[in-house]
């Protein structure tokens, strides 16, 4: 839209004023209006408009977010929620706005009081942004000058705070405050006061390692921060730049590099190479590897073999040993017969402790119990369609039930959560025996155990390192995904708790955890798995016009429907595209093992969870901010994302 000396670039509806300080709103002290983003002349203007003047008021709503999908503005019913409004952020007491004189408006002089309301601002006199907390009713925006003054609070009852945002960074740096997630910081694009943020942000919290910069997150989004040094992608520089704005983001100066920042401008990626995968690894192939004394040799060569086309079936049972740790590759076949008996005798050791405990001692020991209660219950309907699980006397349900009650003797600070005994399963139908099955598991949990831990800083890291790759992978994927309230990318919880284990046919799992296991072509293939298969559903998801509720859905029901060679093949095809980038964020070179970590600035926890009730299930994604936990009973079903009130 353009008009004399102006042109109008963004513009949202349904954009309010609440007047009253009290917690719930009435229709009087709502005043509906229009946002908008105009360039005029050298400058660019923030724009609210009543609807007395910014036109059609027909278009504006009066809504609540109705669960039931019913037309909210019929309902008459005081809400049930509570907002948690801040006074004085959210809501407009006494104090009004002084309005610019030199905006440009659609229609003639306000002709209710209302009209007074009306202000404008330009982009370069903003200081700061602060978003509202998450599960409200309907996001709010509060922006804060340079003179200190608050603008009044911008209340989207139809949704548009994240696009609005993605607007405002085409011509400013919005960088999240080290101590408040919600509050943006503002920067103009020049290089200067990019270098001036570094140094404002640094004065929050000298020793900060979890300082995040980050532009159009949502407050769910912004816990994904507990890497040593967490990247930040500038959407500004996906998206194309208005006229005369620097499209190149100048970096921090390199005499002294801020700590806990490292700016990434978009990445151009070369093409995608075709990768062939082998086939399986056989048993003839695997002896010509056995040296004279039962000494595995060339071993690289051996685990790239097993990276590319996997093991043959007849293989499994001896391989797994060595992937999983059980047995070293380094060590002869009496050193093997050696320490198999030490680790059969100290596992009978660890399963007599709880076989001892009488039913009386038990009663009295209610970790133990609520141990044996979850464990029996997540046994009974572990692969009961797998013909070595089915059946109601079935003695693989004995042996998981007993696997898993002496893992919670091995490790007394995790114990058993949900989830561990569909990591077990597919090792014990391939070793079939107790104790070398348990220390296989112990392996696996090796690599896995941060993925139970009651903070969830391991999948809060896992899904940050997991949206980092997809950014640099495919912006306009995640451009997207944050457009439908999906760029949390929350539906990829259960794949990476349990490693896909419910995504792939049960035989395709042993293929895919087999290469998994080979820790090639480097660490962290499971998230380019990841990445594949949502490259893989890249153009349904995004031709077909899917909200968060559509994705959520059509990604559920992959299950059992993706081919683990395709899916792998794509994977390594994605890894060779990164990893011939001679730009690729240092960041990005961590997380698939190309560069060293940097060094962390205070300790961050990773694999020391804390102690496990019995009775907690499975990790769900971690809830916004201010809500709190809701347990997952199941991981059945995939966990739904929090919405952020009504905003898209």
């Amino acid at each position: 839209m353009e008009g004399a000396g102006y042109r109008v670039v963004f513009e949202k509806g349904g954009v309010y004023l609440h007047t009253s300080a009290k917690k719930y709103q009435d229709r009087d002290s709502l005043i509906a209006g229009v946002i908008r983003v105009v360039e005029k002349d050298s400058d660019v203007l923030l724009h609210w408009a009543p609807v007395e003047e910014a036109g059609d008021s027909t278009q504006i709503l009066f809504s609540k977010k109705d669960s039931s999908g019913g037309d909210p503005c019929t309902s008459e019913e005081e809400p049930t929620f509570d907002p948690g409004y801040e006074p004085d952020w959210a809501v407009i007491s006494t104090v009004r706005p002084q309005p610019r004189h030199s905006e440009p408006t659609r229609g003639a002089e306000p002709s209710s009081p209302q009209g007074s309301w009306a202000f404008s601002v330009s982009l370069g006199e903003l200081k700061s942004i602060r978003r509202s907390k998450p599960g409200l009713s309907w996001a709010y925006l509060v922006l804060v000058t340079q003179a200190g003054g608050s603008l009044p609070a911008l209340h989207f009852h139809r949704g548009g705070t994240r696009a609005l945002l993605r607007v405002l960074s085409r011509y400013l740096l919005l960088a999240s405050s080290p101590q408040d997630s919600r509050l943006y910081l503002v920067f103009p694009h020049d290089s200067s006061a990019l270098s001036n943020s570094f140094h404002h942000l640094q004065l929050f919290d000298q020793d900060s390692s979890n300082v995040v910069s980050r532009f159009l997150q949502d407050p769910y989004s912004t816990t994904f921060s507990s890497f040593s040094r967490v990247t930040n992608f500038f959407r500004g520089a996906l998206q194309p730049q208005p006229e005369g704005a620097s499209s190149d983001l100048p970096p921090p100066p390199d005499d002294e590099p801020e700590p806990g920042f490292e700016v990434i401008s978009c990445v151009e990626l070369g093409p995608r190479p075709t990768v062939e995968r082998g086939p399986p690894v056989t048993e003839e192939e695997w002896m010509r590897h056995v040296g004279p004394e039962g000494r595995l040799q060339q071993v690289p060569e051996l685990k790239n073999r097993i990276f590319s086309g996997g093991l043959s079936p007849g293989l499994r049972r001896e391989a797994w040993k060595f992937l999983l740790g059980y047995l070293s590759w380094e060590g002869t076949a009496e050193e093997h017969k050696a320490h198999v008996r030490k680790k059969t005798d100290e596992y009978f050791r660890m399963k007599l402790q709880w076989k001892s405990v009488s039913p009386e001692q038990e009663r009295r020991n209610s970790l133990l119990h609520g141990y044996r209660s979850l464990i029996e219950r997540d046994v009974s309907r572990t692969d009961r369609n797998n013909k070595f699980y089915e059946g109601p006397e079935n003695p693989g349900l004995g042996l998981l039930n007993d696997i898993l009650l002496t893992y919670c003797m091995y490790h007394f600070d995790l114990g058993y959560v949900q989830g561990m005994s569909d990591l077990l399963s597919p090792i014990l139908y391939v070793i079939q025996n107790e104790v070398d099955a348990f220390w296989c598991f112990c392996g696996f949990m090796e690599l896995v155990q941060g993925n139970f831990e009651e903070s969830q800083e391991t999948m809060k890291r896992q899904l940050g390192c997991l949206l980092l790759l997809l950014r640099v992978l495919d912006p306009p994927l995640c451009d997207f995904l944050d457009s439908q309230d999906s760029g949390s990318l929350c539906f990829c919880f259960r794949w990476l708790l349990i490693w896909f284990k419910r995504e792939f046919p049960f035989l395709d799992v042993l293929r895919l955890w087999e290469v998994l296991w080979t820790g090639l072509p480097g660490p962290n293939l499971h998230l380019l798995v990841a990445c594949a298969i949502l490259d893989m559903e890249r153009d349904t998801l995004m031709l077909s016009g899917f909200g968060s509720n559509e994705i959520l859905k059509h990604i559920n029901e992959l299950t059992m429907k993706l081919s683990v060679e395709d899916v792998l093949t794509r994977a390594e095809a994605l890894h060779r595209q990164l990893t011939a980038c001679p730009e690729l964020p240092h960041n990005v070179q961590e997380i698939l093992g190309l560069a060293p970590p940097a060094e962390p600035h205070s300790p961050s926890p990773t694999a020391s969870p804390l102690p496990l009730s019995p009775t907690r299930a499975a990790p769900s994604p971690p809830p916004p901010a201010d809500t709190a936990p809701q347990p997952d009973s199941s991981l059945e079903i995939l966990p739904e994302e929090e919405d952020d009130g009504a905003d898209s």
